[in-house]
């Protein structure tokens, strides 16, 4: 049988389980339980992925935490971010390629009332094919909009956004700017 899905999920490196194996059955402790060494050894564990997870993507370490996996991640982000900027204004932008774990949420916030623009992207046979046209992204947001979701590289198609310039279009607009980066990590500078 032949497995085509290994970008949902893949087989686990031997090496990844050989380095996993004492902390499954040596250093099995609760990394919140700082009173014993099986704790202090979790912890110093779990502190250690972080550092190396935190430097692979440029961030501080206090940046990352950890979720069961991007479908998650991509709601806790969303809808975090929603409920509390939802004084800022309850317009959201994303594209219609986004993956489900983002689109999903997007429109069960749009259910709850927020007002949720999906922009189309450029069509085959232009050199920019799948790319989301930074114009129309600018020209769509507006003074009540509180968040542009974009993942940098599409799940299905390959397309990498200029999340470069989106980036920048977001910051001149004061606008918070979420990205589904899940395809990208390990493959691409992030």
């Amino acid at each position: 049988m032949i497995y085509m899905d290994n970008h949902a999920t893949t087989r686990v490196d031997s090496r990844v389980v050989e380095a996993m194996l004492p902390l499954l059955t040596d250093h099995y402790g609760n990394p919140a339980s700082t009173s014993h060494a099986f704790g202090w050894d979790a912890k110093a564990a779990v502190d250690a992925a972080r550092e190396m997870i935190a430097a692979s993507l440029n961030a501080s370490p206090r940046e990352i935490v950890f979720t069961s996996g991007a479908t998650e991640s991509n709601n806790l982000a969303i809808r975090g971010v929603c409920e509390r900027s939802r004084r800022r204004g309850d317009h959201l932008i994303s594209v219609t390629t986004e993956h489900k774990a983002v689109l999903d949420p997007l429109a069960k916030l749009g259910r709850r009332g927020f007002d949720v623009t999906l922009l189309p992207v450029r069509q085959q046979g232009t050199a920019d094919a799948g790319r989301i046209d930074l114009d129309q992204l600018a020209d769509s947001i507006r003074d009540d909009t509180a968040l542009v979701s974009v993942m940098l590289a599409n799940n299905e198609i390959g397309t990498l956004q200029p999340l470069a310039e989106i980036g920048r279009l977001c910051k001149q607009r004061g606008v918070l700017l979420h990205c589904d980066a899940t395809q990208a990590v390990g493959k691409l500078p992030v």
